[in-house]
């Protein structure tokens, strides 16, 4: 059991259980809400505001209107398509979510104490023990919340949890390094190498990122091999996969990296978010993309290598969708 009281409080969106796919073995991955990025291609737009939100999911509605008649703002209008919201006056009091008898209108973001996290994500302890496995707090980004972050690790790291800290690495030295100092895993986002293209896609330049990525370095490097570092590249279709990114990306691994890393992970493009931006009257430029192609994700992975990082230690994740399939 812990021995030590933690009160601080964060906002998460949800937990996933039994991961496979945020690090090693079976894991918890925690969403926390909130990202400094804006990238255009994002899968998860539920996590990119830090406040929390009101999603209405229209193949749970039953037509009842009690939502309707729950809000005070008025900001809820029964419309041939379903329940439309104004969120110029919805004030997110959660009102319509208490009143839905079927769970169409959905609390995005919860607060929560780090003793009352901690306490859920050791439920699944005889999992991580077992696999290999641990916690993996991810996002939106994790490194936003500072201090509920970093007595979440600790707590975890208290009962012998493994736990990876999965960042974009936008946030002061000073946080990152205190928060990957705790990590045994750092999964790092390099999304696009050029500060100029990466100013294009996610709204920022990357100079603060890639100083954060050689702290990351240093830290693995001195750990003596307690701690790895996985590097993540999401291939999107039309930003990141290109010839020129992904061979620099692969260059600047191998001569600023070197052996620190031990995995890359070429992550593949999915539409399965979609939903997500109509639930939250978003729009989304990357909406008519299909899915790559077996093809096309070996091509990306080839140029990729071609940078002279380890083709042993790089790898396609993530779903393909057939060469004949006829995709919108």
């Amino acid at each position: 059991m812990m021995t030590q009281t933690k009160t601080t409080t964060g906002t998460i969106l949800h937990l996933q259980r039994l991961s496979t796919e945020d690090g090693p073995g079976i894991r918890t991955t925690v969403f926390f809400k909130g990202c400094p990025l804006r990238c255009q291609w994002c899968h998860n737009p539920e996590s990119i505001s830090p406040k929390k939100q009101v999603q209405w999911i229209g193949n749970r509605c039953i037509g009842c209107d009690s939502c309707i008649e729950a809000c005070d703002q008025n900001a809820l209008t029964h419309t041939r398509n379903g329940i439309l919201r104004d969120r110029t006056l919805c004030t997110v009091c959660g009102k319509c979510v208490e009143a839905c008898p079927s769970g169409a209108m959905e609390m995005l973001g919860r607060e929560i104490t780090v003793d009352q996290l901690a306490a859920e994500l050791l439920k699944d302890l005889a999992y991580y023990q077992k696999s290999g496995g641990g916690v993996t707090l991810s996002g939106g980004e994790p490194t936003l919340q500072p201090h509920f972050c970093g007595d979440l690790m600790d707590a975890l790291k208290q009962e012998g949890v493994h736990v990876a800290l999965d960042t974009c690495g936008l946030c002061t030295p000073e946080i990152f390094n205190s928060l990957a100092e705790k990590a045994d895993l750092i999964l790092f986002d390099v999304k696009l190498i050029r500060g100029e293209d990466h100013q294009k896609w996610t709204g920022v330049d990357n100079k603060r990122i890639l100083q954060n990525l050689e702290s990351a370095r240093d830290l693995v490097t001195q750990s003596g091999g307690r701690k790895q570092m996985w590097i993540r590249t999401p291939l999107i279709p039309g930003a990141t996969v290109t010839e020129e990114n992904l061979k620099a990306i692969g260059f600047h691994l191998r001569m600023a990296l070197g052996s620190s890393v031990e995995r890359w992970e070429l992550c593949a493009f999915n539409n399965l978010c979609r939903d997500k931006y109509t639930r939250l009257d978003m729009d989304w430029n990357f909406s008519d993309t299909g899915l790559m192609t077996t093809t096309a994700l070996e091509q990306a992975r080839s140029w990729a290598t071609s940078g002279g990082f380890d083709p042993q230690r790089t790898f396609i994740t993530g779903a393909a969708r057939a060469e004949n399939e006829f995709e919108k």
